[in-house]
C-alpha cells in the first residue's frame, strides 16, 4: 500500500500540473575523454540492468482503497526508455541547457512505467556535460533525490566503478534484514500515534492563536494576491544559478541570522525588485511557505517535511530590516513546532495546503485569497566535490514543482561551498523567469554593502 502522503501527488496530477520533481547536474569531462564520450556513458549506463525495488514501483490505481494508490512492481523494465541521450544545439550555451530542461520538465511522466527517467545532454560548451533526471513526487521527494545522487557518486576522482542510483553499489557490510516488530514494540508504537492524535487538539488551538496573533503565521486573508497567485499550464520555465556560500555566511555572521535567513532575503530582495519592474508589488508583505525535513537517519523514498510560513518583508525598503524580519519570523516558527512529533507537524503544515486542494475546483483560485505566496525550500547537499567516473560534478540545481496557484518555486541547495538556486516557474504566468537571477545578486550585494 502506498503512503497517503505519497498517494496523494498521484490523486493530484494533472496535464496543467505535472507533479514530479527534478534535479539539473553539471559535470566537467575528464581529462583524456574522446568526442564520443557521452555517448559512450549512455551505453555503458544501459548495461546497469539490476535496477533497485525503488526504481521498480509503478503505480496502480485507487481500485478497491479509499481513494489511495498502490505501488507494484515493473519486472520487465525497459531502461532504454528511461536513460536517454540528448544533444543541444549549437553554440551549447547554458541558454540552450535551461531551454531543453524546461521542456523536459514540463512532460507527464509515463503512470504505465515506473515514475523516472535520466536524461544526459551532451553538447555544453566550455567541455562539459549535463544529466537532468525526474521522478515523481509520490517516489521521492527533494531530500531523498538528493541523498540518493550523493550515494551514487564518488568523492574520488579516480574511482571508475561508480554505478548510476538506480543500481547503486553494494555496501561491503549488508545492512540488516527488517523484522517484525515485537509485541511490545507495536503496542508502544501504538500508544505513541495515540499521543500524537491526541495532542492534535491543543496543536491545531495553539496554530490557529498563532495565526490570530502574528501576520507570519498568515490565515489565508493575511496574504496578498500576486501575479504568481494565478492559475498555471504545464509548461515550465527554468533559471538557475550558483553563489560562493562563503559570501551567504558572512552577511548571516554580521546579521546574527542564519544561511536559510539570508536565502529568504535573497528572495525577498529580489522578488521585491521583479514584481516593482512589473508594477506589481502588493503593499502587504508576500509570505513564502519553507519545508522543513523529518526525515529520520539517512532513508531514502517517500516524502517527510513539515511547513513554515515565513514573511519575506516586501513591504521594508530596508534591505537589512528585511532580513531582520525574515530571521524573527523564521525563529518564531521554529519555536512553535518545537516539542512536537513529526506526525503532529505534518498534519498542521497541511492545513495551509488547504487552499491548494480548494485551487483545484475550476475557478478558485481567481476568486480565493493564497494561504502564501510561494514555496523556497532550502536542502542541504553535499559538501565535497562529487565525481561520476573521472567527471567532477561542478553544480547540481533542483528543478521543482509550481502548483495551481503558486506559479514559482524556489529551491536552493548546497553544494562543494556554493549555494545552488534553481528557479521554476509556470511558462505563461511568470514572463522574464531569468531577470530574477540579476535580481537575486544585486539583493546580497545590497545585504553585503549594509551589513558588512
Amino acid at each position: 500500500m502506498m503512503p497517503v502522503t505519497d498517494s496523494v501527488f498521484l490523486l493530484g496530477e494533472t496535464r496543467e500540473h505535472p507533479l514530479h520533481v527534478g534535479g539539473l547536474q553539471v559535470f566537467r569531462l575528464p581529462d583524456g575523454a574522446g568526442p564520443d564520450h557521452v555517448g559512450e556513458l549512455h551505453r555503458e549506463l544501459l548495461t546497469h540492468t539490476d535496477i533497485s525495488p525503488l526504481f521498480r514501483r509503478r503505480p496502480r490505481g485507487p481500485m478497491g482503497t479509499p481513494g489511495q494508490w498502490v505501488w507494484s512492481d515493473d519486472h520487465h523494465l525497459d531502461l532504454e526508455y528511461h536513460v536517454r541521450l540528448s544533444a543541444l544545439p549549437t553554440p551549447g550555451r547554458v541558454r540552450e541547457l535551461l531551454e531543453l530542461v524546461s521542456r523536459l520538465h514540463g512532460s507527464l511522466l509515463d503512470r504505465h512505467r515506473p515514475l523516472w527517467e535520466c536524461h544526459l545532454i551532451e553538447g555544453l560548451e566550455d567541455n562539459r556535460y549535463a544529466v537532468y533526471t525526474k521522478a515523481h513526487h509520490a517516489l521521492l521527494d527533494g531530500v531523498s533525490a538528493l541523498r540518493l545522487l550523493e550515494r551514487s557518486l564518488s568523492t574520488d576522482p579516480a574511482d571508475t566503478g561508480v554505478r548510476p542510483p538506480w543500481s547503486p553499489r553494494r555496501s561491503a557490510v549488508e545492512p540488516p534484514k527488517r523484522t517484525a516488530p515485537a509485541p511490545f514494540a507495536r503496542l508502544a508504537s501504538a500508544a505513541s500515534a495515540v499521543r500524537d492524535v491526541v495532542g492534535l487538539g491543543p496543536a491545531v488551538v495553539k496554530y490557529v492563536n498563532q495565526a490570530f496573533r502574528e501576520q507570519s503565521a498568515t490565515l489565508p486573508h493575511e496574504t496578498p494576491k500576486t501575479v504568481f497567485n494565478v492559475p498555471i499550464t504545464g509548461a515550465r520555465r527554468f533559471a538557475a544559478q550558483g553563489w560562493p556560500l562563503a559570501r551567504i555566511r558572512a552577511v548571516g555572521a554580521a546579521a546574527g541570522a542564519t544561511v536559510n535567513d539570508v536565502v529568504l532575503a535573497m528572495c525577498a530582495g529580489a522578488l521585491r525588485e521583479y514584481l516593482l519592474e512589473l508594477g506589481a508589488l502588493p503593499d502587504k508583505p508576500l509570505v513564502a511557505a519553507v519545508p522543513i525535513s523529518l526525515r529520520e537517519g539517512a532513508a531514502v523514498g517517500g516524502n517527510a517535511v513539515g511547513l513554515i510560513l515565513c514573511t519575506l518583508a516586501t513591504d521594508l525598503d530596508d534591505p537589512a530590516a528585511r532580513l531582520t524580519a525574515i530571521a524573527e519570523s523564521m525563529r518564531r516558527g521554529k519555536a512553535f513546532y518545537r516539542g512536537m512529533s513529526p506526525l503532529q507537524i505534518t498534519a498542521l503544515s497541511a492545513i495551509p495546503f488547504a487552499p491548494l486542494a480548494l485551487s483545484l475546483v475550476p475557478g478558485a483560485v481567481r476568486i480565493t485569497p493564497p494561504a502564501f505566496n510561494l514555496l523556497i525550500s532550502n536542502v542541504p547537499g553535499p559538501s565535497a566535490p562529487l565525481y561520476w567516473n573521472g567527471a567532477r560534478m561542478e553544480g547540481v540545481y533542483p528543478v521543482s514543482v509550481p502548483y495551481e496557484g503558486q506559479a514559482l518555486n524556489i529551491t536552493v541547495t548546497s553544494y562543494a561551498g556554493s549555494l545552488e538556486f534553481g528557479l521554476t516557474g509556470c511558462r505563461r504566468s511568470v514572463p522574464r523567469l531569468q531577470r530574477l537571477l540579476t535580481f537575486l545578486e544585486d539583493s546580497l550585494a545590497t545585504l553585503e554593502k549594509e551589513l558588512l
